[in-house]
């Protein structure tokens, strides 16, 4: 079980966790780390200590900071068609969502909390959520789900994968953000926006 007051960190990390002091901290943290390309899922610790993160391993290491700063450590799950999911921090401020996330692609990372509803926050990511052949791939989303559920498991210091986080958000409902109508009539990103977005992408 989680120490309440440590949560399983030391307290080196906990000071490096609270240093990072605002949730625009805890994503200027992970945009300094590597982007994880392994089929990995490292413990918000083991992230700390390993320095790379993937989107995964960046949204759960952000809900346990964002947890450290006093916000509940909720994640939501992007779903997607021909794509991969994005698995998103969340936080809400004055009665608003913002959103702390670890990507591969340039926008699909911090939302400032000015988004009313999950949903205004899940189409924020939309036009700019594609695949490599440039289709837009963004079709679902999930409630939040709060973290401490997995406390038992010791999610946030384990040394073991934890897969179990990921398996969750397969498992539990989404919320469709399109009609069919409209998936068919979408068209591909231009090159400009696909560029842009590419810029610091890493590959294997």
């Amino acid at each position: 079980m989680l120490g309440s007051d440590t949560f399983g960190f030391t307290r080196s990390e906990l000071r490096r966790l609270r240093a990072l002091k605002t949730p625009a901290g805890v994503q200027r943290s992970l945009d300094d780390l590597p982007y994880n390309l392994s089929f990995t899922a490292r413990s918000p610790q083991k992230v700390l200590r390993d320095r790379t993160a993937s989107c995964l391993e960046g949204g759960i290491f952000a809900a346990a900071a964002l947890r450290v700063l006093g916000f509940p450590p909720l994640i939501f799950d992007l779903e997607a068609e021909q794509d991969t999911d994005h698995v998103i921090a969340i936080f809400k401020l004055r009665g608003h969502w913002g959103a702390v996330a670890k990507s591969n692609f340039a926008g699909c990372r911090y939302r400032e909390p000015v988004y009313r509803s999950l949903r205004e926050l899940a189409m924020s990511y939309f036009n700019i959520y594609f695949n490599l052949r440039g289709e837009r791939t963004l079709r679902r989303y999930s409630r939040p789900v709060n973290l401490a559920r997995f406390d038992r498991q010791n999610w946030m210091t384990t040394e073991k994968p934890i897969w179990f986080i990921a398996e969750h958000l397969c498992e539990i409902p989404h919320i469709p953000l399109l009609t069919t109508a409209m998936e068919k009539r979408l068209t591909r990103v231009d090159s400009r926006t696909f560029k842009a977005e590419m810029l610091g992408h890493r590959k294997k």
